[in-house]
């Protein structure tokens, strides 16, 4: 069976943990990892996966092909997400020390992801914890530019299902950024193929007004079952975002402040019927959080609610909403854009975790 690249594995106990090792050693053969770096990949999943097997409550684990910040590039790198629901960890620090241990083991597990691991990152609290590991196809610099803002997505499709309906990308450069994320009506491979060709045309047209990619996609997605589609483009120096969808895709702006702008969609399926789009301009003021979701999520969250959160990884964030607000009965896809930690701009490493 072929490696389903969105695919979601449930890890309540020690016998679910190879299935993931195996997906991982396959996705770094894809990507065409050193043996060396597979076999780092590999420690890490096994590792995640066994903590979970081992302490958690509802413990999941997610696989994704990720590129690094130039716009272009093709995927060279793997994340890895353990997500559960609880207890949590009392003392992150200290369960961080090799030796430490609350399930009779050696207590190695996360010392040792956390150094094969080219970034590693937990957010915990009582009702979950994410955790957060990257590995790349070759060892990343010790210092180089980042980009202003960072991309983090969970991306998992149906259970049961081969592909994702969802589809999504974006384009980023020092003045701008542009997403858009396509949800195909339904889900399987019709699905897939509606969105799949929503993205293509985002990814000849991006510096184009979202509006005017809407359309184009609107006319590509004829004769396909269609899709609801959104597209926000950032100005980051005028702190000026452009939008604008077409169906069930959920966007929030989320200010400093702590405002909560939700971005406004028309109805209608691009492909099938639309009216004449319109465009929508909202301010995106320093510090912004952008979260932008598929229906397969819903919209009752508070970010607010979940200590220490939003200074982690925009992976985290994503991965923290999935857990707690996904409805477990179609595709899903939560992106999150937020400005990038100052304190980590310059490097790949780890990120240090809040003591509970």
């Amino acid at each position: 069976m072929a490696l389903n690249l969105t695919a979601a594995y449930p890890v309540v106990d020690l016998t679910q943990v190879a299935e993931p090792r195996r997906a991982s050693v396959t996705l770094a053969g894809r990507l065409g990892f050193s043996e060396e770096r597979a076999g780092r990949l590999a420690l890490v999943v096994s590792e995640l996966a066994t903590n979970l097997a081992k302490h958690a409550t509802r413990g999941e684990l997610l696989l994704r092909a990720v590129r690094a910040d130039d716009a272009d590039a093709e995927p060279e790198g793997v994340e890895v997400l353990a997500i559960d629901a609880g207890p949590g960890m009392p003392d992150l620090a200290l369960s961080r020390v090799d030796g430490h241990s609350t399930a009779g083991s050696l207590g190695h597990g996360l010392g040792a992801i956390e150094r094969q691991s080219d970034l590693f990152e937990i957010h915990t609290h009582p009702t979950g914890t994410v955790a957060l590991a990257r590995v790349w196809r070759n060892p990343p610099a010790a210092a180089v530019r980042r980009p202003r803002y960072e991309v983090g997505a969970v991306h998992v499709s149906k259970a049961g299902e081969e592909v994702c309906g969802d589809e999504w990308d974006w384009r980023m450069r020092d003045e701008r950024f542009a997403l858009l994320l396509a949800d195909g009506l339904g889900h399987g491979l019709a699905a897939h193929e509606a969105a799949r060709e929503a993205v293509a045309t985002f990814r000849r047209g991006h510096e184009l007004p979202p509006a005017r990619v809407i359309e184009d996609v609107h006319g590509a997605l004829r004769g396909t079952r269609g899709a609801a589609v959104a597209m926000i483009a950032v100005d980051t120096v005028r702190a000026v975002a452009r939008y604008a969808a077409v169906g069930n895709i959920a966007s929030v702006v989320l200010n400093a402040s702590g405002t909560r702008h939700s971005l406004v969609s028309q109805n209608g399926t691009a492909g099938y019927t639309m009216p004449r789009v319109q465009e929508s301009t909202y301010p995106f003021p320093p510090r912004s959080v952008l979260v932008m979701h598929s229906d397969g999520l819903g919209t009752h969250w508070d970010l607010a609610s979940y200590r220490g959160l939003l200074v982690r990884h925009a992976s985290v964030i994503a991965a923290a909403l999935y857990r707690d607000f996904s409805r477990k009965r179609d595709d899903v896809t939560v992106i999150v854009v937020k400005e990038r930690d100052p304190s980590g701009a310059m490097s790949h490493g780890s990120r240090g975790a809040e003591k509970l």
